[in-house]
């Protein structure tokens, strides 16, 4: 099946639409599988993908980013702009009005104060916020009066739609979190595991891991949605199952992220239970370099912490040559196919925003065996093992349990191999790598491990938050609850300026190229993330299931209220 199919397939799914949903809850149960468990309801407390989808059933942002990337209204009555009034001229405030008549799910009103409370919980001291990117520069947030929020920023702000829009930064309940700031954030269970909320569905059990059961909300804000009576959220396994159940076995709905060979999506396609559909994005699979020490020689509590730099990827020559070895192109042929291109970027789209930088494309074996050499890495033994001063070069490299990531590791290994270096594979399951336990030595927040692989993207199609993600003092810590989204503890004082200064500049073009230089140094310059492939989404949606537009800009399950059953 070749990916211009897919994505016909995925265009498709948004011309069927029912003339009326006759009633709320008709169309019984929608089964969802995801092959990476969710651990958590709270995405203030996980950067994992699974966890802030599987809560997007239940906690709503006031804006969300459609399928094209653009701002549409969701808990607000519309989105704030310089031309309505709703963003000041100065570009320094936003405000923002509810919808009237908002109910959160157990009946209560949702209120200006929700909102309110949702910023002071996310910006909290010690709470380990996992989306505090999205409030970078924020320096207040009121409530003007019941329905309306003002938000200001500590300078101009020409993208000032980083609070509470996407699937990042939903709303959550004052009621329900008022005793969860700061560092009791983590310890709030029933909270964190069952939050209240205004999406189309609520909670009923949730067992981390594994499976989410939930139903339909009765306080919905439209009468007639969700069709959905109740949700079958199935976690864990692998992508190979996910993708079976739904193309396959038609046991499922809707699997995500079929992170699968293409030949062996199009053989399960052909047994005619449903199609892949497919679209790209943001999302890049890349390597991170650990620029901190994980030895687990250290005292627990310094490992992979600013206190220790990593005593062999503190040296950019050895990143690149790390770099250097690896063949993109052949990575994209064994992995994705036509779902994939290699790049060197961190934001490969939309084109405003990405680098012309293709300097990685090439493999260069020699070249990074030079590198080596330079930076006085060399093979005195003759075992084949670079050494330097009595150290190995020798790397822990981990990554999810996941096909097409095991064979990029063994590929990767063999051309480390190549040039000297020894490397060790680990893989893990992908809903505790992905998840938010402070308590687990295996997250990719705590990051014990000197390189990592994986993918994210950003929400919208505006990559300064993302980009922000990696401001000094933003990396996971023992007193941010291991939570922040710095995952390699890159510290850089020009990064941090022109941070700053991309949150001043509103002309469209400057902030193109102030994007670019920042995607240039944390890629090209300083090697501290290595981007391999531009992938684009792959899911899957059975042929009974009607209202699927997969989204990449924001949660897959986005516009979950409005799939219905298709009857064959």
């Amino acid at each position: 099946m070749k990916l211009k199919t897919m994505l016909l397939g995925a265009v498709a799914t948004t011309a069927f639409a029912p003339a009326a949903f006759a009633e709320r809850g008709s169309d019984g149960q929608v089964n969802i599988i995801y092959w990476q468990a969710p651990s958590i309801m709270n995405p203030y407390l996980s950067g994992g993908t699974k966890d802030i989808e599987a809560a997007s059933l239940v906690i709503e942002p006031l804006g969300r980013y459609d399928e094209t990337g653009a701002l549409v209204p969701y808990l607000a009555e519309d989105i704030p702009t310089v031309e309505n009034g709703g963003v000041s001229e100065d570009l320094t405030q936003i405000t923002w009005t509810l919808k009237e008549g908002l109910l959160w799910s157990d009946g209560s009103p949702v209120t200006a104060e929700d909102v309110v409370f949702t910023a002071e919980y996310c910006m909290a001291p010690e709470g380990g916020c996992a989306q505090r990117a999205k409030f970078d520069g924020v320096s207040s947030v009121e409530a003007l009066d019941e329905r309306t929020v003002q938000v200001t920023f500590d300078s101009p702000k020409p993208n000032p739609y980083g609070p509470f829009m996407g699937g990042q930064s939903p709303i959550i309940q004052k009621a329900q979190f008022e005793n969860c700031l700061g560092a009791n954030a983590s310890s709030c269970t029933e909270e964190n595991f069952n939050p209240i909320g205004t999406g189309p569905f609520v909670v009923t059990d949730f067992r981390p891991n594994d499976v989410i059961s939930l139903e339909a909300n009765e306080n919905y804000r439209d009468p007639e949605k969700p069709a959905f009576a109740s949700v079958n959220f199935k976690g864990g396994g692998d992508a190979v199952a996910a993708a079976r159940a739904v193309l396959e076995t038609g046991e499922y709905d809707y699997a995500w992220n079929l992170q699968l060979a293409p030949d062996v999506l199009e053989q399960m396609a052909a047994a005619g239970q449903g199609e892949p559909i497919a679209a790209f994005g943001t999302l890049v699979e890349r390597i991170e370099m650990n620029l901190t020490d994980p030895s687990p020689d250290l005292p627990e509590g310094e490992r992979s912490t600013v206190a220790h730099p990593h005593p062999i990827l503190s040296d950019e020559r050895v990143r690149r040559a790390l770099s250097m070895a690896i063949d993109r192109e052949l990575l994209v042929e064994v992995g994705y196919g036509q779902a994939g291109r290699a790049t060197c970027n961190l934001v490969p789209a939309p084109e405003l925003y990405a680098s012309d930088n293709t300097e990685c494309l090439t493999q260069d074996i020699e070249g990074a065996k030079a590198l080596l050499e330079e930076a006085g890495w060399t093979d005195a033994n003759g075992d084949g093992i670079r050494e330097k001063d009595g150290m190995d070069l020798s790397l822990v490299y981990q990554t999810s349990t996941n096909a097409v990531r095991q064979d990029f590791q063994a590929l990767i290994k063999q051309w480390w191999t190549e040039i000297g270096v020894e490397t060790e594979l680990r893989n893990i399951d992908a809903s505790v790598f992905f998840g938010g336990d402070p308590g687990s030595p295996d997250t990719f927040q705590k990051f014990y491990a000197d390189v990592e692989m994986y993918a994210n993207n950003f929400d919208g199609t505006d990559p300064q938050s993302y980009l922000a993600m990696y401001r000094c003092g933003n990396e996971p810590k023992p007193s941010s609850q291991w939570q922040g989204e710095n995952i390699n503890r890159f510290c850089n004082e020009e990064y941090d300026a022109l941070l700053d200064e991309l949150a001043q500049t509103g002309e469209l073009e400057k902030r193109g190229e102030i994007a670019k230089r920042l995607n240039e140094i944390i890629t090209k310059e300083t090697m501290t993330i290595v981007p391999l492939v531009d992938r684009g989404r792959v899911s899957a949606r059975s042929n009974t299931l009607g209202g699927v537009v997969l989204n990449t800009w924001d949660s897959e399950l986005w516009n979950a209220a409005d799939w219905y059953r298709i009857e064959e």
